[in-house]
């Protein structure tokens, strides 16, 4: 049964077939054979009731007192394995035996069975609750029911975690895709940039008039003259000028 958001994990139910009283009354078996008059005959026949008695409320005893452990073992092993969600109990179910003596044949604890905050956490709660449920030795079918729920909790918690992790990654996907397309136009006006420059020195280059090559030879010695020393410059124009010849003009009239 399911109470705000818990459930009970039960032991088996108690055992039924365990006779709480004592079997019968010594003088009804004396007087089921009244033709017997004898004393020592019904000295004997009651001796043997009281050992037959005795047989039954010791064998009722022990099996109450085998019932006992079994049900505080099972709510225990539920108890240690619920830990924190553990809501309730143990709570027994109590039978007296022939010895006027009470033995747990029932028993049962409380467990938080609600959704976490979150798929994971679900997912990490429901497998508690399913290895609370079935911790003991022998689960009852209410255990099992138990453990059942918590199995299906598991599956949804999974199947949450599954879309929220594809949607987180489409996220990304989104974000990434924006940052890439803020970054587009500055890559676009570093490249525009670029083209202008080197438009600029395309057309500054087809505006320096062409040189034929005789020309630039001569500036080159030109420019080897001037940077010459003027003492260099003179001494270099008197060799050519006394190396190089003087036409000789004949006058006539001499």
């Amino acid at each position: 049964m399911i109470l705000n958001s818990s459930q009970n994990i039960q032991s088996s139910r108690p055992l039924d077939s365990i006779p709480a009283k004592r079997v019968t009354n010594v003088s009804r078996s004396s007087s089921a054979n009244p033709a017997s008059n004898n004393p020592e005959e019904q000295k004997a026949q009651e001796k043997k009731a009281e050992q037959e008695q005795s047989r039954r409320e010791t064998s009722v005893i022990r099996q109450l007192q085998a019932r006992d452990r079994e049900v505080r073992a099972h709510e225990a092993a539920h108890i240690a394995a619920g830990g924190s969600l553990v809501r309730g109990g143990p709570s027994f179910t109590l039978q007296r035996g022939p010895d006027g003596r009470s033995y747990a044949v029932g028993g049962e604890v409380t467990l938080d069975v609600s959704r976490a905050s979150d798929p994971e956490s679900t997912l990490r709660k429901s497998d508690q609750i399913r290895s609370a449920a079935l911790a003991p030795a022998q689960p009852s079918p209410q255990d099992i029911r138990v453990a059942a729920n918590a199995s299906q909790m598991a599956a949804r918690a999974r199947i949450d975690i599954a879309i929220q992790r594809r949607e987180e990654a489409a996220l990304e996907q989104e974000q990434a895709r924006l940052d890439k397309a803020q970054d587009e136009p500055r890559v676009a006006a570093v490249s525009e940039s670029t083209e202008i420059d080197n438009t600029q020195f395309s057309n500054a280059v087809s505006i320096v008039p062409q040189v034929e090559p005789a020309s630039v030879q001569s500036i080159a010695n030109s420019a080897s003259l001037q940077s010459e020393p003027p003492a260099a410059a003179i001494s270099a124009f008197m060799a050519t000028a006394e190396t190089e010849s003087v036409p000789v003009s004949f006058n006539q009239f001499i």
